[in-house]
């Protein structure tokens, strides 16, 4: 806490002592981000652009600080405004992720495009660019282009990944589920990534009607990560098919607790209670 406080001291003498440096206000923007003050931060961004016109850093800082608020016009506009500075990868990367995760898959692809000429090396540009493609259900050149990156290196988590999920696109499940494994083997450390695998691997296992082994997953899954309230559903779903509608109660309440909005959760617990309604009037008939 006291290193803060001194970093803070430091930013601001170094403000008052230089209040024409363009670099001062924008690294004070980072460190106020850092350190959870981002609404502070945009006045020092803007300083900093204002002092040096050409200060496409800050703008790129500014751009995510707007995404990371939700403003997503701003951060656009903020991309665009560094891109007219310099075309980079630096610029063009986050562009394209928030184009991505806008579902504007046609700009994303365009930006990626660009950032991958630029950049030929970049292997995160080219796994991103991979994955629009794959998006937009061009399964073949994804697949091409994340299998290179596969042969430049053999331990890339996110490449078997997103091969798995290219072939799940193209109902290849025994190719998807080998996917899965080859991540699985790369024993990442994050529990939450482990735990992410084990889920994936669960729906590829029961697309393909494995419903034990899908079941065997979803439970890694819920070991790695009890907060992920999609394995703990469909973990229900399981043993609801099964006719073990106890059990399946059990995990659907668990869910439920995780995501208390959940419409689809609701209707199937109200499944359940109609069935188990029909069973009791059944044998009280009997």
């Amino acid at each position: 806490m006291d290193q803060l406080k001194d970093a803070e001291e430091v930013y601001q003498a170094g403000i008052q002592n230089c209040p024409e440096s363009s670099d001062l206000h924008n690294n004070y923007g980072v460190f106020l981000v850092d350190t959870g003050s981002p609404e502070a931060a945009v006045s020092h961004y803007q300083k900093a652009i204002q002092l040096s016109p050409n200060h496409h850093v800050a703008m790129v800082n500014l751009g995510r600080l707007y995404r990371s608020l939700g403003q997503n016009k701003d951060a656009e506009t903020w991309y665009k405004r560094a891109l007219k500075v310099a075309r980079n990868v630096e610029i063009l990367s986050p562009l394209g992720a928030l184009y991505y995760n806008t579902g504007r898959y046609e700009d994303a692809l365009k930006v990626y495009r660009e950032a991958a000429a630029l950049q030929p090396s970049n292997r995160e540009t080219r796994l991103a660019l991979a994955q629009v493609l794959a998006m937009m259900g061009q399964t073949k050149d994804a697949e091409r282009m994340t299998n290179h990156i596969v042969t430049e290196e053999a331990e890339c988590l996110e490449c078997y990944r997103l091969l798995s999920a290219i072939y799940s696109k193209q109902e290849n499940y025994n190719k998807a589920l080998e996917a899965i494994d080859k991540a699985l083997q790369l024993k990442p450390k994050d529990p939450k990534v482990i735990s992410e695998l084990f889920f994936t691997k669960g729906n590829q296992l029961r697309e393909q009607n494995h419903l034990d082994k899908a079941f065997e997953s979803y439970k890694a899954a819920v070991d790695f990560n009890p907060e992920q309230a999609q394995a703990w559903m469909n973990m229900g779903g399981i043993e609801h098919i099964k006719g073990n509608y106890i059990t399946a109660r059990g995990y659907y309440e668990k869910a439920l607790q995780l995501v208390p909005s959940s419409k689809l959760l609701k209707e199937n617990l109200a499944k359940l209670d109609r069935l188990e309604k029909r069973l009791q009037e059944a044998k009280e008939r009997g």
